[in-house]
């Protein structure tokens, strides 16, 4: 149940959007593990003139993504791998071969399942409930 968030700069065609939703989705559940069909991709657009490195105007394309997974989910090396492909993807999509800003981010954020909802019910309860449900763990 990941989201992700992206901003980017500069703005993007329609289908570029669709594109990177299907990337970041295809490479949340390749190197994370996380189930396609309930992964949220959200993007933005910042124009260059409010998108600021150094107290300058970005001047290349950017890129900001932040994923937000349930803590303790995925080990440093499924994080790291995930970084790097998605980072890989931006640059691959956004940069048109020209280098992202320097100071483009991919940031794995992780959650506590008792501060993270899914469908009106915490990760922690769900859990718990999936725990105690005798179809599911019949001891």
């Amino acid at each position: 149940m990941p989201t992700l968030q992206l901003k980017i700069s500069p703005l993007q065609n329609p289908s570029r959007y669709q594109a990177l939703a299907g990337a970041l989705t295809r490479l949340t559940s390749l190197h994370l593990g996380k189930r396609p069909e309930v992964t949220a991709v959200m993007i933005d657009d910042v124009p260059a003139a409010r998108w600021h490195v150094g107290a300058s105007d970005v001047q290349g394309p950017t890129a900001f993504l932040e994923i937000s997974v349930t803590a303790g989910t995925n080990t440093t090396q499924e994080k790291a791998a995930f970084i790097a492909a998605a980072f890989e993807e931006l640059q691959t999509q956004l940069g048109a071969g020209r280098p992202l800003e320097s100071a483009s981010y991919v940031i794995v954020r992780e959650v506590p399942a008792t501060d993270w909802g899914y469908g009106g019910q915490t990760q922690a309860a769900r859990k718990s409930a999936g725990e105690r449900s005798p179809l599911k763990n019949p001891s």
